[in-house]
């Protein structure tokens, strides 16, 4: 992988990261859901009349763009919401990798194929991490904020199953025409839930950091991130690209710690060396093969 194709992919995780942090501060003023809405809001407009609707089924755009819009990243802000959170920036961005193996167990279940024994003993590390995580209450994280959390990461698992149905497109497109279905019953969610004051209220104290933080999610997340991503995947074999995703926890945690203060206690490093542990096994055993292979390859050049 060229070297400048290298530095856009970790722009992208670096992105992906810290919005972790960048939600946390949006959620000083908006409300949740309002928050959410307009982050899907931003993410459609303008770039939808620059983009053709992929040619899929409409309620395959439908149920992608519900899945992550108001089950991920509507749970995800709920969970994250007002100065006593119920999950810091830093854990949510680890607990939600276990999207990973709720995405593997999914898909055994689709294809019926055994769960091989790296893939258990993955699983096993990542359930031990977030054990630690669930056994300590010093504020960072409470039952119920991870088990929003862990909701949240199912959520994107299920619409990564919808997603490899659509097969090869433009990921860009597929994000934006998806995420007209997110606003809708995001921004009704937040009527019924926060309230017409309330959301007046947050928008009205909105000032340049917080719209900062709704473009960030819009423009930097959602465009540029998995447009970039999407670039680099249709470039790349997937074994190059998909283990930097390892990286996103480590950005988010770090930035977390840096930017607002947060925490990193002995038993936090042991919970994120599990989780990223039994992420990293899962992502890069099967990558042995590949690798031994391209190796001779290229000794046979």
């Amino acid at each position: 992988m060229p070297f400048k194709h290298f530095l856009l992919a970790l722009a992208v995780v670096a992105i992906w990261g810290s919005n972790f942090v960048v939600i946390r501060l949006g959620l000083n003023t908006l409300p949740p859901l309002l928050f959410a809405t307009l982050r899907f809001a931003f993410a459609v407009l303008p770039a939808i009349f620059f983009l053709k609707k992929p040619d899929l089924p409409w309620r395959l755009l439908a149920s992608y763009g519900l899945l992550i819009g108001v089950g991920q990243f509507g749970l995800l802000f709920l969970a994250m919401r007002g100065p006593n959170a119920a999950i810091s920036p830093g854990l949510a961005s680890l607990v939600i990798q276990t999207q990973v193996f709720f995405t593997l167990m999914l898909a055994m279940r689709v294809t019926r194929e055994m769960v091989k024994p790296y893939q258990w003993l993955a699983l096993l590390m990542a359930a031990a991490g977030i054990g630690v995580i669930a056994s300590h209450t010093d504020g960072s994280a409470t039952p119920l904020g991870l088990l929003m959390i862990l909701l949240a990461a199912f959520s994107w698992a299920c619409a990564n199953m919808v997603g490899k149905r659509a097969g090869r497109v433009n990921m860009l497109a597929f994000m934006v025409w998806t995420s007209v279905f997110a606003v809708p019953p995001l921004l009704v969610l937040s009527l019924m839930i926060e309230g017409p004051a309330l959301m007046a209220q947050g928008l009205a104290h909105a000032d340049a950091l917080t719209w900062a933080a709704v473009l960030w999610q819009a423009v930097g997340n959602t465009l540029f991130g998995y447009g970039v991503w999407g670039w680099l995947l249709a470039r790349h074999a997937p074994a190059t690209i998909v283990p930097m995703a390892l990286l996103v926890p480590i950005f988010g945690m770090s930035t977390a710690a840096w930017v607002l203060g947060e925490s990193l206690p002995g038993w936090k490093l042991l919970a994120a060396g599990l989780v990223l542990g039994g992420l990293a096994l899962n992502l890069l055993w099967p990558l042995r093969p590949w690798r031994a292979a391209v190796q001779l390859e290229g000794a046979s050049k």
